[in-house]
């Protein structure tokens, strides 16, 4: 398979990779059985990884891709997961695009699930699995929109709180019913190409974190649904090429690029206004948890240096990132 070969496909499998060649290898080892006898090819966009991927995933392919549906890219730069998302999307016609990140596994019939949900929901456009952990256990993938008022309740971390903003807390609790959430995880999603026709691509201004909330965003606002299917079941060992989600447990400094998704993402939603009250609420909030520290509770909110990353790119909201590799 070649960029010439690009004839229309059903399916077309985005997976990006950064430096994460042994998750790519096992994702497309749980992936390609499931593509038997479906019109389907998966496009593998490695973004500057600057090491053996490449090489490592070519000698993979050159063994286990026997129908040749794997298409591997290597891009001259490290465009983040929006822009190497989109550069796959461009690379494959397709009725419909899965997006994957390299650290999943496909459980048996997912694939042919959300594909089925596909075809069950015409005003829907953007499809999304159960994500789980290995074991079984479910994860939250559905998702309220970021709001000035859920930064409040994110960054106080009271139970009083949460109990009466509890309308504005982002995540939904995991699902056992089809579901239609204001945004829903895209560690896997299933997107219509008539949305891409429609919106057009993820915004590649956000180098990692609230492209999906946004692109939902955009997607409902042109009036397309977002429905979740917790029948179809995908792990998501989050064990990928960004420390975002460790650091968060640990109470690490986060990537600027994260701050810089936020602030990009609170200003195209809610303006200069919005993007202020946010920080001003989460102050707020970011007090109240402070407060109970002084009384002995334990201080749940604490990320450092977050007081001040916050303020990143305030003055310039609509920046890109322009050094991924010095912060990845």
């Amino acid at each position: 398979m070649s960029l010439t070969d690009n004839r229309d496909v059903a399916l077309s499998i985005v997976i990006v990779n950064f430096r994460t060649p042994a998750f790519v290898m096992e994702c497309l080892a749980s992936l390609l059985p499931e593509l038997n006898g479906m019109d389907a090819r998966v496009v593998i966009v490695d973004n500057h990884s600057q090491d053996d991927s490449c090489e490592v995933i070519q000698r993979w392919m050159s063994e286990y891709d026997r129908e040749k549906q794997v298409l591997l890219i290597q891009s001259t730069t490290n465009s983040g997961f929006s822009g190497g998302n989109n550069q796959g999307i461009k690379a494959q016609k397709a009725n419909a695009y899965l997006l994957l990140n390299s650290d999943t596994l496909i459980r048996h019939g997912a694939i042919r699930i959300l594909v089925e949900t596909l075809h069950e929901y015409p005003s829907a456009g953007i499809f999304s699995p159960r994500l789980e952990w290995l074991d079984g256990t479910g994860q939250e993938s559905c998702f309220r929109y970021h709001t000035p008022i859920s930064e409040l309740s994110h960054a106080a971390k009271a139970g009083v709180l949460d109990f009466l903003l509890s309308n504005f807390i982002v995540p939904f609790p995991v699902q056992s019913k089809v579901h239609y959430p204001e945004w829903t995880s895209f560690a896997c999603v299933l997107i219509k190409d008539k949305v891409f026709q429609q919106i057009g691509l993820l915004d590649d201004g956000y180098f990692m974190y609230f492209e999906d909330v946004e692109f939902c965003r955009r997607a409902r606002k042109a009036g397309w649904r977002i429905v979740h299917n917790p029948a179809a079941r995908v792990v998501h060992l989050r064990g990928g090429s960004s420390p975002v989600k460790e650091n968060m447990l640990q109470k690490k400094r986060l990537p600027l690029y994260y701050y810089e998704s936020r602030t990009r993402f609170f200003y195209q939603a809610y303006g200069w206004t919005g993007l202020l009250a946010a920080n001003l609420l989460w102050w707020i909030g970011r007090s109240l948890s402070k407060t109970r520290q002084l009384l002995g509770r334990l201080d749940k909110a604490s990320i450092k240096r977050q007081w001040l990353d916050i303020w990143r790119n305030c003055t310039d909201p609509l920046r890109p990132y322009t050094h991924p590799d010095s912060d990845r």
